[in-house]
């Protein structure tokens, strides 16, 4: 069991993702910003070409690749990724992560607290 779970469905967007990626891009990269009331979000971006990825894992799902840096590995682990559509057709990847202490009002953002975290 790998430490980021990616379910079949954010595998397929993650494939279709990176079949549009720019030229030369070698995937995605899933990041945590600092941001928001809560001080962490989740954000998704296709890794430029000749980025160094020497300092990333890479979690694998068929023949899906996510990238995600190894200095946000202790607040993922465990996390499951998912791609969801709502009741009005919205799609969006969802993040199920258990080290998260608490999340803002309106789902933007999260926290981590270390001592919980680790």
């Amino acid at each position: 069991m790998q430490p980021i779970q990616i379910t079949d469905k954010a595998a397929a967007q993650i494939r279709a993702l990176g079949a549009e990626a720019p030229e030369g891009s070698p995937g995605v990269r899933l990041s945590i910003k600092t941001t928001g009331c809560s001080g962490n979000s989740y954000h998704m971006d296709y890794i430029k070409p000749g980025d160094d990825l020497s300092a990333d894992d890479c979690f694998e799902q068929g023949e899906a690749k996510l990238y995600i840096p190894r200095m946000h590995s202790w607040m993922l682990f465990g996390m499951t990724v998912d791609y969801v559509t709502d009741a009005l057709g919205n799609s969006r990847f969802e993040f199920v992560n258990p080290n998260e202490t608490g999340r803002c009002g309106c789902g933007e953002s999260f926290q981590v607290s270390r001592e919980e975290g680790v």
